[in-house]
């Protein structure tokens, strides 16, 4: 499956905000977002006005590099959600949320969607007591997550819950640190995105 392999900070960079895709290390002092926060190039202190469609494409830009997804896998996530009932953009980020590397994320259980993508890849994570090594597999309300591996591993999930403690659980999950499994408690809405996203504005960069 392809995937981004560059450098994470020059993403926020770009973006011009911080997407927090290193995990702890974004909210530490060695984040290189915090020392040259502006766009990576030799032109990025340069001013520039966005058109509309700058501004439209920036925010599509801005939504895959937070579920670390390119823009095929992207489209056919549009695609689902337009031919779905509901509001199109609701639906988008309802779809992106319900990624299993993204509820690994959510519940605490990874310090990145990145770090949650690898433990998914490793096959560590059960789905309903089966093996699932697909980032992209679909979560559905009553669906229990846990963790699987040897001692170590479990060892190191341990400390990981303890650090991300602070950062909190996604209300659409309960988490049960103990047995180190989270369950889909109900499907993920509009509120829970917990990141300032303009939906609409990707929708009208689709629609054209």
């Amino acid at each position: 499956m392809a995937k981004y392999t560059g450098p994470s900070c020059r993403l926020c960079r770009r973006q011009g905000m911080k997407l927090f895709l290193k995990g702890t290390k974004c909210s530490t002092a060695k984040c290189p977002f915090n020392k040259r926060a502006y766009a990576p190039g030799q032109h990025g202190q340069a001013r520039v006005k966005l058109s509309d469609y700058g501004i439209q494409l920036r925010e599509k830009q801005k939504v895959k590099r937070i579920y670390g997804i390119l823009e095929k896998q992207f489209r056919v996530y549009f695609q689902k959600a337009s031919k779905a009932k509901g509001v199109t953009g609701e639906t988008l980020l309802s779809l992106l949320e319900r990624r299993l590397d993204n509820a690994v994320f959510r519940a605490g259980l990874a310090f990145s969607r990145a770090h949650a993508r690898e433990i998914v890849r490793h096959r560590h994570i059960t789905v309903n007591d089966r093996i699932v090594n697909i980032p992209s597999f679909w979560l559905k309300k009553g669906d229990v997550i846990k963790l699987r591996g040897k001692e170590k591993f479990l060892k190191s999930a341990k400390d990981t819950l303890e650090v991300t403690k602070d950062r909190g659980v996604a209300e659409w999950i309960s988490l049960d640190s103990t047995n180190m499994q989270a369950a889909v408690t109900r499907l993920p809405e509009r509120s829970d995105v917990g990141f300032p996203i303009q939906e609409q504005l990707i929708i009208e960069l689709y629609s054209k």
